[in-house]
């Protein structure tokens, strides 16, 4: 094994300092009943944070507009008792010595009308597509891109008041923002549809939105993906100077790290390098990069689910992580369902008994613990 060192050497982000550099992913978790997070959602982020973690990312949380959520027993992040139950999971989470910052999430057409509590809403997308060719959804107007634009904002400047510690905004895996950058479901021919640039553009305006907000050393991370839920072969940018202009414009908004979502970080994005997405992003952008996928387990989780409920990802050697992140091809690591199986993964990697390390199984998704 690799010397681990490096994992545990300090970084810091403008205001953000953290011990070491392991960040837990955001994994939802679908515990919170009337999307107020419990002392439950305080308890779980907690044990982490007294586990060694770095920094923690939450789960997906909504801002402030009515089709923001498309799932049950989500986190919202607005309201006067939903921000008092984030502010108990910052304190905490602090109390520990741990970091922590909320990821703003807009769903988009993943919203299926039904879903509580706004019912009979419609999700909204760009072009009225959740996967390409098919239009089941609302076609956003203006108004509706500048409400959503104000709800992210919004979420900012309540993530800064409550004493978060940094800001994730997903633009992945197919939601909204994704939705935008996706030539496959944005097929709008306005300002904000057609060349690279003016996918990009909508996700521009949110982190302006949010950069105006919490000032400039407040930091903003931007989760994204060239995977889709819809499509897991889909590809924003399928050559390195097709990345560079996609990730350039987003730079200029005001993103200070990209948490560069693959489903296993070990695999190289372009032909030619063994470089994965996190690390041609800091190499094209210099910005520092937060790589994940699998970390730690011996599959992804998108495979594990398809295997039925008694499924298991064991886990499995991190020396491969450990040379990339030697060699400097990224700056941070995040760490998914190995922290579920494993609270104090942290310390047992530090410690070397990795062979204490539990497999992940679906049914620890029952509970928060």
């Amino acid at each position: 094994m690799p010397p681990i060192d490096s994992l545990f050497n300090s970084f810091s982000l403008k205001s953000l300092s953290m011990a070491n550099r392991i960040v837990m992913a955001p994994m939802s978790r679908y515990h919170s009943p009337d999307n107020i997070p419990s002392e439950a959602s305080a308890a779980y982020y907690q044990r982490r944070a007294a586990g060694g973690v770095g920094l923690i990312l939450t789960e997906g949380t909504c801002p402030n507009h009515i089709a923001a959520n498309g799932y049950e027993n989500v986190p919202y992040f607005h309201g006067e008792e939903r921000l008092a139950g984030w502010k108990k999971v910052v304190d905490q989470v602090h109390a520990e010595g741990g970091k922590i910052a909320p990821q703003l999430w807009h769903c988009g057409g993943i919203r299926k009308r039904g879903v509580m509590p706004e019912g009979d809403v419609d999700g909204y997308t760009p072009s009225g597509m959740n996967v390409p060719g098919k239009v089941t959804r609302h076609v956003m107007t203006q108004q509706d891109i500048d409400e959503v634009v104000r709800a992210y904002a919004e979420g900012a400047r309540d993530a800064q008041r409550l004493g978060f510690d940094a800001l994730e905004i997903h633009g992945a895996h197919g939601y909204l923002i994704d939705q935008f950058f996706w030539e496959g479901t944005n097929q709008r021919t306005d300002g904000y549809g057609g060349s690279m640039a003016a996918r990009g553009r909508f996700a521009v305006e949110v982190i302006e939105a949010c950069r105006s907000e919490v000032g400039p050393n407040f930091p903003i991370l931007l989760r994204w993906s060239q995977w889709k839920q819809q499509d897991f072969s889909a590809r924003l940018a399928s050559s390195p100077q097709l990345l560079e202009s996609f990730l350039q414009p987003l730079v200029d908004a005001g993103v200070d790290a990209f948490h560069c979502s693959q489903r296993r970080f070990w695999e190289p994005e372009f032909e030619g390098s063994d470089m994965n997405l996190a690390g041609w992003v800091k190499k094209l952008t210099g910005m520092p990069t937060i790589t994940v996928g699998s970390v730690s387990l011996d599959q992804d989780f998108i495979s594990q689910t398809s295997e039925g409920d008694g499924a298991e990802s064991k886990p499995a050697s991190i020396d491969r992580l450990l040379e990339m992140l030697d060699r400097g091809d990224f700056d941070l690591v995040a760490v998914g369902r190995a922290l579920i199986a494993n609270p104090d993964w942290p310390k047992v990697v530090r410690s070397g008994n990795t062979a204490g390390l539990q497999a992940f199984k679906k049914d620890l998704l029952a509970e928060l613990a």
